[in-house]
């Protein structure tokens, strides 16, 4: 994707105006306390330099999925305290509407060099439905346009691809960071570049992993669409989930791997039991020896070590999707390992780091290895649709 023609705010003089700062605050909440504060760190940043330049910040973001209704749980004064506190602000006004004369209010009570954040943009069914009416009453409020979202760029909707219709708009300082590591890391990579993909099926990365053995030297391929390819080569996987009707896609993807030079890296060993809850009779079987009552629910010790081994002679790795079932114990086994050796070279400067996607994300958590790699994306669905090669709306709408 081009990436060359974005307006960028880092490149611009903005001063003493009213920036509508589209932000992604969809945050995971337990018993009403924020538990991941990532993506609020991660605006730091551009809010900063907007209140340094003594304008006006307006957040606007999406929370759950209310549908169109004003639905009180939904509503981002949840999270009002933990993102003062994050953002090191004193005081935010709120508004109980994202439009109309409350949105409006709260905007002129709010100081230059000040926040205001508005109600939840999915209160509106014209939010997801890229309503142009919408998008314009939402312009109203703001001189200039900023999207700090990349999390929400291959979304069509109004808050996205609607508002720079009618300001000046221009991508905040996360997304061109975000945008710039990707890129860097999918089209410029310090080479070999290994790709780890895992999760459970080809189906909903199919488009991903057609593009990724375009680009990479080595794929590795974990989780439960490994099983798939296996099952494509005839090979006996037990009882474990694979998907029938994606076996002559899978031998298609090994084909033009092996037309574009790329080796692929399946499992040769595995951990297995009769279900996901009896880990504490996992056993280790060779690819050759599986039984056939048993499932599939990580990659073996050797499979391990060969990923770590091909790791040790890359200098750029891509993360997407955990090896195996990362939240039940032994299952966590290859991401722990694996994530320590990334975390390790990381650290020495032999291998840039780049994962993303929310299992990824929350499994590197798990396995204290999160803050180790060169860039963690907080994104899911827009992170997969750059894996698979495509223009993502929200950027596209902030072009020259």
């Amino acid at each position: 994707m081009d990436i060359s023609r974005v307006n960028y705010i880092s490149k611009s003089e903005i001063l003493n105006q009213i920036i509508l700062l589209r932000v992604d605050l969809n945050l995971p909440l337990i018993d009403g306390k924020v538990t991941d504060t990532l993506r609020i760190d991660r605006l730091l940043p551009t809010i900063n330099l907007l209140i340094n330049n003594n304008c006006k910040v307006v957040l606007i973001s999406h929370f759950g999925r209310p549908e169109g209704r004003k639905i009180k749980d939904y509503s981002l004064y949840k999270i009002l305290e933990t993102l003062r506190v994050n953002l090191g602000i004193s005081s935010i006004q709120f508004s109980s509407d994202c439009v109309g004369n409350n949105a409006l209010n709260a905007v002129n009570q709010t100081k230059f060099g000040g926040v205001c954040l508005l109600e939840n943009l999915r209160y509106y069914k014209e939010e997801e439905l890229d309503d142009e009416n919408f998008a314009k009453r939402l312009s109203e409020i703001a001189d200039i346009y900023v999207n700090d979202a990349f999390s929400c760029c291959h979304r069509n909707h109004a808050s996205i691809v609607g508002i720079p219709k009618y300001l000046p708009s221009f991508a905040g300082l996360g997304l061109e960071n975000e945008i710039k590591m990707i890129s860097q890391a999918l089209e410029k990579p310090k080479r070999p570049l290994l790709i780890i993909i895992g999760g459970s099926k080809i189906s909903t990365k199919l488009n991903t992993i057609h593009n990724i053995v375009k680009k990479a030297d080595i794929v590795a391929i974990g989780g439960a669409m490994a099983n798939t390819f296996l099952a494509s080569k005839n090979i006996e996987i037990g009882n474990s989930l694979f998907e029938k009707n994606m076996i002559n896609d899978a031998k298609k993807i090994l084909k033009i791997a092996q037309e574009n030079n790329c080796e692929i890296l399946l499992p040769s060993d595995f951990m297995v039991a009769n279900n996901i809850k009896e880990g504490n009779k996992a056993q280790e079987f060779d690819i050759k020896k599986i039984p056939k009552n048993k499932m599939i629910l990580d990659i073996g010790n050797e499979s391990i070590s060969n990923i770590i081994n091909k790791l040790r002679r890359s200098h750029s790795v891509v993360w997407n999707g955990p090896l195996g079932a990362f939240e039940y114990s032994p299952f966590d086994l290859s991401t722990k390992k694996i994530s320590n050796e990334i975390a390790k070279l990381t650290l020495e400067n032999k291998i840039t780091s780049l994962a993303g996607g929310g299992d990824t994300i929350a499994a590197l958590n798990q396995a204290n290895n999160a803050n180790y790699f060169s860039y963690l994306s907080t994104a899911g669905g827009a992170f997969l649709e750059w894996l698979e090669g495509k223009e993502l709306p929200g950027i596209l709408a902030l072009k020259k």
